[in-house]
């Protein structure tokens, strides 16, 4: 009886391992055709010769963020687009930058380095906001050197924000506690598990006051604005580009063609616009690749997702 179970139990394993081969062979595939992808995608791109041009063209799309997530799409990452930016200053066939907008802004500090950016250049830079240039998006626009928006376009919004959802009610409701285990009294402080105290809820205020304040006076040195003209609009309410025009915040109504026309203008070139990319390298791709699967297999959206509760982010 004990050999025949025996010889039972190995003729399951066998049909066990039987039953992974083809599994396995599967993923092997899958990963080799990826890596097969990859390469052809990298060798086409390096042989490919880069497209000459006298202006550069350079995206600003989504949330602006100063991290780099891959899990997330229609994020503009500030270190890729201050990178477009310096190349383009580098180029001596570049004579003009146009950073071509469609963001609500982002991060406040991600927005302010872009801007830095575009400022520390020898090329006219103009703005071309397309459907929202709004909050940080607006930020970035302003240090342009000619600011473009369409008539209909969704832009200003000069305020900052910190809200956050606040779940100390309804872990209350489910009797459930929260235990505060904390070195330093202000260090959880906007956490969603409990209630700010007023004094608290003080101090975050102010730091957003002084933020906003940094906005207002980075867009009334941008624009050769006062101060004061720039407080009266800066209550976070966004414009559309034709009531944008008559408050100074931009210059002129279009898009990328009166850009154009502007350069044409102000530099006395034809225009021959080139348009300038984030380009991954072998390794950002492969790195990509993995990171995505990873995520996928092992951990979930929803870890993801909680990781971001126990802290406050401000957004201009």
């Amino acid at each position: 009886m004990a050999r025949v179970s025996a010889s039972l139990n190995q003729q399951d394993k066998q049909f066990q391992g039987n039953q992974r081969t083809p599994f396995r062979i599967m993923l092997i595939v899958i990963g080799g055709l990826l890596l097969l992808s990859v390469l052809i995608s990298a060798v086409i791109s390096f042989f490919i010769a880069e497209e000459s041009g006298n202006v550069a063209v350079i995206k600003v799309e989504g949330v602006i963020q100063g991290t780099n997530n891959d899990f997330w799409d229609g994020i503009a990452y500030s270190p890729d687009i201050i990178s477009l930016i310096e190349k383009a200053d580098k180029s001596s066939e570049v004579k003009a930058i146009i950073i071509e907008i469609n963001s609500p802004g982002g991060s406040a500090v991600a927005s302010d380095e872009i801007g830095q950016a575009l400022k520390r250049t020898n090329k006219t830079a103009v703005a071309v906001i397309r459907e929202v240039g709004a909050s940080g998006g607006y930020w970035v626009a302003s240090a342009a050197d000619h600011v473009i928006a369409n008539r209909m376009a969704i832009t200003g919004s000069i305020g900052v924000i910190g809200s956050y959802l606040e779940f100390s009610g309804l872990i209350k409701d489910y009797n459930v506690s929260y235990e505060r285990l904390v070195a330093g009294e202000r260090k959880d402080i906007g956490t969603p598990f409990r209630k700010m105290t007023d004094d608290e809820r003080a101090l975050m205020q102010g730091v957003l006051d002084e933020i906003h304040e940094q906005f207002i006076n980075e867009v009334a040195v941008n624009r050769n604005l006062t101060v004061e003209e720039v407080r009266k609009i800066a209550d976070g309410m966004f414009l559309t580009g034709a009531q944008a025009q008559k408050a100074g915040l931009v210059d002129e109504l279009g898009g990328i063609e009166e850009a154009k026309a502007f350069i044409e203008r102000e530099l006395n070139i034809t225009v021959e616009t080139v348009e300038y990319e984030h380009e991954e390298s072998l390794a950002d791709l492969l790195s990509s690749v993995l990171s995505r699967a990873s995520f996928s297999v092992g951990d979930g959206i929803g870890s993801a997702l909680t990781r971001q509760s126990g802290s406050v982010s401000v957004r201009a």
